[in-house]
C-alpha cells in the first residue's frame, strides 16, 4: 500500500475503531495545513507542513498522527509528528504505518509502542483528568471557553496554528484567574482576529467577572490611535449591532455622559483621558463595569508609570486586562512585561517568515557624501545660524538644519532604484520634511502623470489625509502610490500591497523599528518580498540582540544606592501620540538653512549594497556572507563543473537545481545581486555559479551565445530563424527565456499566434526538442 491506502485502509479505521468521530465531540481532522510555505520568490513557495490527522475532542486539539506507508517503518514521521504537536500545542503525537504505533507525550516526555491508539475520553482524562461534578471551577471554566467553537464567519476564514495557540493560552489564563495576560505577535499575524476570537468566546460562554456564568461580560477595547480602534469595531461585526458601540468624543460632549448599554466599547486613551474641567470621561465608569480589556499595542504608553493613561488602566483594576503586542518594551521609562507579567505566548517574525504568514525582506543601503555635513566657507547660509566647527548628524537634518541638495540628491537614488509603480511608505524626519520629499517626488516620477501619484499623510494632512490612506489602503486603487509621513504611519496602517519602505529619517527606537518593518510584512499576491530602502543606517538594528526577539529584563540598581538604571541602546521613549498623532511635530520650526556651493551637487557621489532575510537565523545578511554562504551550500547540489554544465545544458535539470537553489534561500533576485557582487551581470547565471563554487572564468551570454551560432548550420532555415530569435532574447533579459515555460511565450511573440509556429517549425514535439537540444550548444566546454 502507498501512503493514501495505508491511511484509509488501515489507520483511519483504527482511529473510528477507537472512538474518534463516533464519540460525541470527537473530531477526526484530516491533511491540517499548518503552515503556507515559506516564500522563496517567483511566486513559489517551500512545501507547506501539513498534518495528517489532528485529533480533536470537545473542541480542544489532543493529538496528531503523522502516518506513513505500510512498506515503511512505523517511526519513520516521529519527528515530524513531534514537530507539528509542539507547533500545535497538542499533547500527544502518533507515529504509525497502520501496523505498529509509536506514543508520545509530549508534556512529560514519555514515548515508546502502544498497541491501539486511546479514545477521545480516555486521552481527555489523561490530559485534564476525570470530570468533576463541582461546577465552575478552574476546570469547569476552562472547559466551557474551550467549548465554544471559533467564529469562521461561515467556513469563509480558518485560524492559523499559532492564532489558536494565542488564544488557547489566553483562554486557560482567564480560567485561571490571572488579572494581567500578555501576547506578543509579530505585526501583520492578526493580533484583532485573535482577541476578536477571544471575546466571542467568553461572550458565548458567559463568562464574568462574578464567574457565575449568569450574564454577558462588559468588554472594552482599548487603543491609542482611532484608526486601530476603528479596524477592531469592524472586525467584531459577527456580533450583534446593538452589542458594539464606538465611543467618540463628540458623542460625549452632545451627550454629556459615557454609554452604558451595550456589552463592547470601542475607544482610544486620548478620548477616555479628556472630559469637562480635569474630571475625565472614565471616571464616570465604575471600576468593576468591564469584565475584560485590552489593549491595542500596549507598549506604546498605556504601561509607562509615569503616563496618566495608565491611570485608566489602574481606574478599572478589577477587570482582567490582556495587553497586545509586537514589541513589548523594557527599559527604564516603560517596562511592559512589569505591569502584565511574562508573555503567554510569542510568535515572532522569524517564525511568521518561515511558516509562510508574512512577507519577507531585504534591504537597500545607501550612503552618501552628506550623510553627515560641516559648513564649509563657499557654501551660503540662507536663513539661520551656523555652527562652522559642528559636525551635522543624521538627527540634525531636517530638525536642525535644512540642505535641499541633500534631500534632492537623496529622492533622486530613491526614484532611479524603485520601482515606481510599487506602493511605498517613505518615512520623514518632521512633517515639512514629509512635504519637501512629497514635492521632490512628484517632480522626479517618470511612470505616472497623475499630480497625486505621492501625497502626504500626517497629522497636519487631516481628513484630506486620512482619504488618501483610505484609497492607498484600497488594493484596486493605484494612486496614491507613494505616501510620505513622519510619525503617523509607523503603526496600524494595514496595506498588504506595500511593497517598499523607505527610511529619510533616524529611528533611535527599537520598538518603533518593528513597527516600521512590519508596514510590510502583510502577504499580498505575487509578492515575495518588500524592500526596506535605508539611508540612515537603520540596517543596525538587525544586528541587536532585541531584534525579532524579547528584550532582555531590565538591569537592577546599582549595589548601594537607588539610582537610576542604565537604559538600553534605544531609550528615547516614544511620543505618548494622540488621535491624529505624528509624534509632537505639530508645528514649523525654524530651521537653519544651507545652500551648497556651485557646482558641489553635480559631484555628489553615493554608495549602494543589498542585504538579504536569512531565514535560518532571521538575520540580514550582506551580499558577501550570502556569497560566502552560497560557496558552502554548493557542493550538496553537484560535485564538479562537468556535473553542473550537464545540469545547466537541460531545460528540466537546470529548472529542478534552480528550485533547490530557492528552497535554500537563494531565489532569482538574490542571485540577480549576486551576479552585481561578482560583476557577471552581462553573464549567465551560470557563470555565476561555476564563479563562486570553482572559480571558473565568466563569459558573456552575447559570447556564449555568437559561439552557440556555430551550429545553427545543423537546422532547417525556419529553425535556425528561431533559435537565432531566441538566442537574442536570451542576450538581452537572460537565462530564465530558455525555460520551457517560457517557449510558447516566445513563439507567440516571434509568430504571433502558435499555428504561424506550428507551420514554420513543425509539431510541438519537435518544436520543443529543438528549443532544448540546442541550449547544450551555450554551454560547451
Amino acid at each position: 500500500m502507498n501512503e493514501q491506502e495505508t491511511r484509509s485502509n488501515l489507520i483511519y479505521p483504527r482511529l473510528v475503531e477507537a472512538g474518534w468521530k463516533e464519540t460525541d465531540g470527537s473530531i477526526i481532522r484530516e491533511e491540517i495545513h499548518i503552515t503556507k510555505g515559506r516564500l522563496i520568490g517567483n511566486g513559489r513557495r517551500e512545501k507547506p507542513k501539513i498534518a495528517d490527522y489532528i485529533l480533536r475532542y470537545r473542541n480542544r486539539d489532543l493529538a496528531v498522527v503523522e502516518a506513513k506507508a505500510r512498506s515503511k517503518h512505523y517511526t519513520e514521521g516521529l519527528m515530524q509528528a513531534k514537530e507539528y504537536a509542539d507547533r500545535l500545542n497538542t499533547p500527544y503525537a502518533y507515529a504509525t504505518n497502520g501496523e505498529e504505533i509509536y506514543e508520545v507525550n509530549m508534556q512529560e516526555g514519555r514515548e515508546g509502542d502502544v498497541a491501539a491508539f486511546p479514545g477521545p475520553q480516555e486521552l481527555w482524562e489523561r490530559i485534564y483528568g476525570p470530570d468533576e461534578p463541582a461546577p465552575l471551577s478552574v476546570a469547569d471554566w476552562k472547559d466551557r471557553l474551550h467549548a465554544v467553537p471559533f467564529e469562521a464567519y461561515g467556513e469563509r476564514w480558518q485560524l492559523r496554528y499559532y492564532q489558536q495557540n494565542a488564544i488557547s493560552a489566553v483562554i486557560n489564563a482567564i480560567a485561571e484567574g490571572q488579572q494581567r495576560i500578555l501576547l506578543t505577535l509579530a505585526t501583520g499575524t492578526g493580533k484583532t482576529a485573535i482577541s476578536f476570537q477571544i471575546i466571542w468566546k467568553l461572550f458565548q460562554a458567559r463568562w464574568n467577572l462574578n464567574r457565575d456564568g449568569q450574564r454577558t461580560p462588559r468588554v472594552l477595547f482599548l487603543a491609542d490611535r482611532n484608526i486601530l480602534a476603528n479596524q477592531a469595531y469592524i472586525a467584531f461585526s459577527a456580533f450583534e449591532e446593538e452589542a458594539l458601540c464606538r465611543i467618540r468624543p463628540s458623542e460625549l460632549r452632545k451627550k454629556g455622559k459615557v454609554p452604558t448599554n451595550r456589552s463592547i466599547f470601542f475607544t482610544i486613551f486620548q478620548t477616555f483621558m479628556s472630559g469637562e474641567e480635569d474630571s475625565p470621561w472614565y471616571t464616570e465608569y465604575d471600576p468593576d463595569f468591564f469584565d475584560f480589556i485590552v489593549i491595542d499595542e500596549c507598549h506604546r504608553g498605556g504601561a509607562r508609570d509615569e503616563s496618566r493613561w495608565r491611570e485608566v488602566m489602574e481606574h478599572f483594576e478589577p477587570a482582567v486586562q490582556l495587553g497586545m503586542t509586537a514589541t513589548p518594551k523594557r527599559d527604564v521609562n516603560a517596562d511592559t512585561y512589569d505591569y502584565f507579567g511574562e508573555p503567554v505566548y510569542v510568535y515572532s517574525l522569524k517564525e511568521g517568515i518561515n511558516d509562510g504568514f508574512l512577507t519577507p525582506f531585504r534591504v537597500k543601503k545607501f550612503t552618501t557624501q552628506l550623510d553627515e555635513y560641516q559648513f564649509e566657507p563657499d557654501d551660503v547660509v540662507l536663513d539661520g545660524e551656523i555652527d562652522p566647527k559642528r559636525l551635522y548628524r543624521e538627527e540634525d537634518f531636517n530638525r536642525i538644519i535644512e540642505i535641499k541638495e541633500r534631500e534632492k540628491y537623496r529622492v533622486q537614488l530613491l526614484m532611479e532604484h524603485l520601482d515606481q509603480r510599487q506602493k511605498t511608505i517613505v518615512f520623514c524626519a518632521t512633517q515639512e520634511h514629509a512635504a519637501a520629499v512629497r514635492d521632490l517626488i512628484n517632480q522626479m516620477k517618470t511612470l505616472s502623470n497623475d499630480v497625486r501619484y505621492c501625497v502626504r499623510v500626517t497629522a497636519n494632512d487631516g481628513d484630506q489625509g486620512e482619504k488618501y490612506l483610505r484609497d492607498f489602503q484600497n488594493d484596486e486603487k493605484h494612486i496614491p502610490t507613494i505616501l510620505t509621513t513622519s510619525q503617523k504611519l509607523s503603526t496600524g496602517v494595514d496595506a498588504p500591497e506595500v511593497r517598499n519602505i523607505v527610511l529619510l529619517r533616524k529611528v533611535n527606537s527599537m520598538v518603533e523599528f518593528k513597527q516600521i518593518v512590519g508596514r510590510g510584512t502583510r502577504l499580498y499576491d505575487n509578492k515575495d518580498y518588500f524592500t526596506i530602502y535605508d539611508f540612515v543606517k537603520a540596517y543596525e538594528h538587525f544586528n541587536d540582540p532585541e531584534w525579532d526577539g524579547e528584550p532582555d529584563a531590565p538591569e537592577p540598581p546599582a549595589p548601594g544606592g537607588d539610582g537610576p538604571r542604565e537604559p538600553k541602546p534605544y531609550p528615547q521613549p516614544e511620543p505618548p501620540g494622540s488621535a491624529g498623532d505624528d509624534g509632537g511635530d505639530s508645528g514649523y520650526r525654524k530651521r537653519t538653512k544651507v545652500k551648497l556651493a556651485d557646482g558641489k551637487y553635480r559631484h555628489l557621489q553615493h554608495m549602494a549594497s543589498t542585504s538579504f532575510y536569512e531565514p535560518d537565523t532571521g538575520r540580514l545578511l550582506s551580499a558577501q556572507e550570502f556569497l560566502e554562504r552560497l560557496f558552502g551550500d554548493l557542493p550538496g547540489l553537484f560535485t564538479n563543473e562537468q556535473e553542473l554544465r550537464r545540469i545547466w545544458s537541460k531545460p528540466d535539470t537546470r529548472r529542478q537545481l534552480l528550485q533547490e537553489l530557492e528552497e535554500k534561500g537563494y531565489g532569482h533576485d538574490q542571485l540577480r545581486e549576486l551576479q552585481k557582487l561578482t560583476d557577471a551581470e552581462d553573464c549567465d547565471l551560470y557563470d555565476v555559479l561555476s564563479y563562486v563554487a570553482f572559480t571558473a572564468d565568466k563569459i558573456k551570454r552575447s559570447t556564449r551565445a555568437d559561439k552557440a551560432r556555430i551550429h545553427l548550420q545543423e537546422y532547417d532555415p525556419a529553425q535556425q530563424e528561431f533559435l537565432n530569435f531566441v538566442l537574442q532574447q536570451y542576450v538581452e533579459v537572460g537565462v530564465e527565456e530558455l525555460d520551457q515555460q517560457k517557449l510558447q511565450s516566445l513563439l507567440k511573440l516571434k509568430y504571433r499566434a502558435i499555428a504561424n509556429a506550428k507551420a514554420a517549425l513543425g509539431p510541438p514535439a519537435t518544436i520543443k526538442r529543438t528549443f532544448d537540444d540546442f541550449q547544450q550548444f551555450l554551454y560547451a566546454g
